[in-house]
């Protein structure tokens, strides 16, 4: 999947694209598309889907930020031979087009209301982006009927419609990778029977964290916005929102029709091997030991603070001012469409309140931010036990019950 800028950017665009992927807006010509070729055989008395492959291509990350989740599309290949001067079909189907360009494209999207569309471009533009980012592209060909064939080809041309081809994108719910999947098991003459994986239950966090386990910073941006709901078990279609999960299943389903089972998938190919890798150097510090340094910088702080037995205000102004405007972000994504967002126990340390205690902790003038800060520490770290938090949130949350205490003891 394609898109958008690199790790090394601000914190505020990572904690956006973490959880957002896609393709880049390849702006696909609906017009240059057709399903003639299929019409356009040699021969009589010969059905031209007996030549119709259909399989899934399923796209291994990359080492860019937008693709470490892998992508799914659908291709749609005919084999047999044509009439002179008529177009071959060997069409992609990917459900991952967005453009960015529209207005209001980032606030939309922190709200949930992004917009995705199905577009739909010859194979052969497809694959060469894989093998230049050393991805592999992984095929499998459906066990299809010619029935079924046909029925798919009439649910994509539908699909295709200047009326249908546009979605509202859910990250976990309806993505490029469940998209594909709906398709198929509509067109499906019975049912797509999934063998259960009983030594596989993750949460959404879980399989999160796998994708992103070589890169600390994007999976503290992911935990940063992700809330309660993210650490409860998932089911096997609710895995299915991974291209890799998909790929599992679909090798492993079966289709039952009259009476009779047949395996869903046929057979699996290779299309482009793993290649070479770039690994670009994240930020050299983990979000565990930036947080360590803060510690030690808070009780260096704390121990001339105890010396002078006088609290330093601004470097408590320059604290509640960072947790308010992170308390801003999250207290944002409470509102968003957004899976797994609206219930995030971090804000009770990260809040936008702080901001407004800000003048009266810089003039001495009241205790009650800390009694309030006390009270949404304690509330936070009693969180921890419904809800795994940011790597190093734990020892923020120490440092600032260490500004509670200093200050409580010093009457700020």
């Amino acid at each position: 999947m394609k898109h958008l800028e690199k790790e090394s950017k601000t914190l505020l665009i990572i904690l956006i694209l973490l959880i957002f992927r896609g393709i880049i807006p390849i702006k696909a010509q609906y017009e240059a598309f057709s399903f003639n070729a299929v019409n356009d055989t040699v021969g009589l008395n010969y059905d031209p889907m007996d030549s119709v492959e259909v399989s899934l291509l399923t796209c291994s990350p990359h080492e860019e930020i937008y693709s470490l989740y892998g992508h799914s599309a659908i291709r749609w290949h005919y084999l047999g031979q044509i009439k002179p001067g008529a177009n071959a079909e060997d069409w992609v189907f990917n459900w991952g087009l967005f453009d960015f360009r529209k207005p209001y494209f980032v606030l939309r999207f922190v709200f949930g209301l992004t917009d995705y569309e199905l577009g739909v471009f010859p194979y052969d533009y497809f694959w060469p982006y894989y093998k230049e980012y050393g991805s592999s592209v992984m095929e499998q060909v459906f066990n299809l009927t010619n029935e079924e064939k046909r029925h798919l080809k009439d649910i994509l041309e539908d699909n295709l419609k200047p009326e249908n081809k546009v979605y509202r994108y859910n990250y976990f719910y309806d993505n490029c990778s469940t998209r594909p999947r709906d398709v198929i098991e509509k067109c499906i003459n019975g049912n797509i029977k999934y063998a259960q994986r009983e030594d596989y239950s993750p949460s959404y966090r879980d399989m999160v964290h796998s994708c992103v386990r070589n890169h600390p910073w994007a999976a503290f941006g992911n935990d940063m916005l992700l809330g309660v709901k993210a650490d409860m078990k998932t089911t096997l279609r609710e895995q299915e929102f991974l291209p890799e999960n998909l790929m599992y299943d679909f090798d492993r389903a079966q289709i039952y029709s009259s009476g009779e089972y047949r395996p869903l998938v046929k057979e699996r190919r290779i299309l482009v091997p793993p290649g070479v890798q770039i690994i670009e150097q994240d930020f050299p510090l983990s979000p565990m030991a930036c947080a360590c340094l803060f510690l030690i910088c808070s009780l260096i702080i704390l121990a001339l603070e105890w010396k002078r037995k006088r609290t330093f205000k601004y470097w408590d102004a320059l604290l509640m001012l960072l947790q308010g405007l992170a308390g801003c972000v999250l207290f944002v994504m409470l509102f968003s469409q957004h899976p797994t967002t609206s219930t995030n126990l971090q804000i009770l340390l990260l809040n936008p309140i702080a901001l407004f205690f800000i003048p009266a902790v810089t003039r001495r003038r009241s205790n009650r931010w800390w009694k309030v800060l006390l009270t949404m520490a304690t509330l936070f770290l009693l969180g921890s036990f419904f809800q795994q938090y940011a790597e190093g949130m734990l020892i923020v949350a120490l440092c600032l019950l260490l500004r509670v205490h200093i200050n409580l003891k010093y009457k700020a």
